[in-house]
């Protein structure tokens, strides 16, 4: 179980990093870019992760993972904000994910945690997080490629590098 803890907060540390990246490739303008009206700007990603992150990982042992404060429908609100203050949000959230794994042993894994008065091992609240959370980041960074098209900077192997990069790896010894 303490293998789940540092393998959890490994996978969200990476995501995070993808998002990470992703800013540091756009604009200001791109960051609050919509394809179109019904669709979410990077901004509005970042502004319901927060939220969640917030309202999830807050007390999250002892209090609802739904707070009464929490105003999801205003998350996807257009607010005018600065680049700083949005990553200001972006950090803040992933903040208090990570003290909250932070500070959890392998006994709090079956303790039992309420998201919308409904009960979850804390372990299932984990892995619905580890779901949830890389399906936006995943957004942001489609998002992120659209606004920059053949300026895109790959994130991952780029096209047509996979057997490069498998010679790569493959050339290094292996390792746990």
């Amino acid at each position: 179980m303490e293998n789940f803890l540092a393998s959890s907060l490994k996978q969200f540390r990476e995501f995070k990093s993808l998002g990470d990246k992703t800013f540091t490739q756009l604009t200001d303008e791109q960051l609050f870019w919509q394809f179109n009206s019904s669709s979410n700007s990077i901004a509005l990603i970042v502004k319901h992760l927060h939220g969640n992150m917030l309202s999830r990982w807050t007390d999250f042992l002892n209090t609802d993972g739904e707070k009464e404060g929490r105003n999801r429908d205003m998350e996807f609100e257009h607010t005018e904000m600065s680049r700083a203050q949005l990553l200001t949000l972006w950090n803040e959230g992933w903040d208090c994910l990570f003290q909250a794994l932070e500070s959890l042993n392998e006994q709090d894994l079956t303790k039992t945690i309420f998201i919308r008065g409904e009960g979850h091992s804390v372990l299932a609240a984990i892995h619905r997080q580890l779901a949830h959370y890389p399906y936006h980041v995943g957004q942001i960074v489609y998002i992120g490629k659209m606004c920059q098209d053949e300026q895109w900077t790959s994130l991952s192997i780029p096209k047509g590098k996979s057997a490069d990069f498998n010679r790569e790896k493959f050339g290094q010894s292996k390792k746990v």
